[in-house]
């Protein structure tokens, strides 16, 4: 008898505590999932007009117009997206609505310009005005791809003399390249601490670079980095690679520069014929000839 009352007690407090832990967790629960509701409806307040409206309406747009595009398009324009700088905040869904919404727009001015100027050649208009609209965007993204590219191709010389002045006075790569990006502002100096945030957290430093150099795809980075993953490979000293390839680097900036030296002359050559020698003509050549035909007449 007396152990059956034991057993019965043991049995209810273990319930008790049993139910009582329950709630205490149920309810932590409830208060957490309370703090995550109340969060996030706090970031939805804290997004701005075009984050919480816009946004939406242009992911679902663009969503629609890629079930129409070619196989690999998206792929596509995220890699070219990406070497511009631009991804992740446009990605292929928006840019593919940002591509019809130009169209829109260019339609809708096509149709302001016909109602203002009805007499102008209509198809000529239609077409420069629906061109301009569809590959106005593609346009202005290759600009930015090649703007990019020629800032990275020149900050990397100063990037990669301030390396070699790093390693050789005694720091590790990865200490001399914190130091560079403290010191260097811009886009390959961002790129460079991405690529070391990747490496802190546990990414490999050779897959963390040959990211980089799909990130960028500039050549003379891209040899950079693969010389830097050979001397990671086999062992080389890094010192030496970074004073010969900045030698290297070095050397193909100042041939681009002579080459764009060599181009300028027969750049000028059409602006010199069409713009400044018939001026020139003009202003020489007007009062002979004008003292000329008085004297005729």
């Amino acid at each position: 008898m007396l152990y059956t009352a034991i057993g019965s007690i043991f049995i209810a407090v273990a319930a008790a505590v049993v139910y009582v832990g329950n709630g205490v967790l149920q309810a932590r629960h409830n208060s957490s999932q309370r703090l995550v509701n109340l969060q996030a409806r706090s970031e939805i307040l804290e997004a701005t007009f075009s984050e919480r409206a816009i946004a939406p309406v242009v992911q679902r747009l663009g969503r629609f117009v890629l079930r129409f595009t070619p196989q690999g398009w998206a792929a596509r324009t995220t890699r070219r997206l990406t070497v511009a700088g631009w991804y992740p905040r446009i990605d292929a869904n928006s840019w593919a609505a940002i591509r019809l919404l130009a169209s829109g727009a260019s339609s809708v001015l096509y149709i302001f310009m016909r109602v203002v100027a009805p007499d102008a050649p209509q198809l000529l208009l239609f077409g420069a005005v629906i061109a301009a609209g569809w590959l106005g965007p593609d346009a202005i993204l290759h600009r930015r791809v090649d703007e990019r590219r020629a800032k990275m191709e020149r900050d990397l010389p100063d990037i990669i003399d301030l390396l070699v002045i790093s390693v050789e006075a005694g720091l590790g790569f990865d200490a001399a390249l914190t130091r560079v990006v403290q010191t260097v502002p811009g886009e390959l100096s961002d790129e460079f601490s991405r690529t070391l945030a990747e490496t802190r957290v546990g990414v490999a430093r050779q897959k963390a670079m040959s990211a980089m150099a799909e990130r960028t795809d500039v050549d003379d980075l891209n040899s950079f980095i693969l010389a830097m993953n050979q001397a990671d490979t086999f062992g080389v000293s890094i010192s030496r690679m970074l004073r010969v390839h900045a030698e290297e680097i070095r050397v193909r900036r100042r041939q681009r520069a002579q080459e764009r030296a060599f181009k300028a002359p027969v750049k000028m050559v059409f602006p010199l014929v069409l713009c400044i020698f018939p001026s020139l003509f003009v202003t020489l050549l007007g009062p002979a000839v004008i003292q000329i035909s008085n004297q005729l007449l």
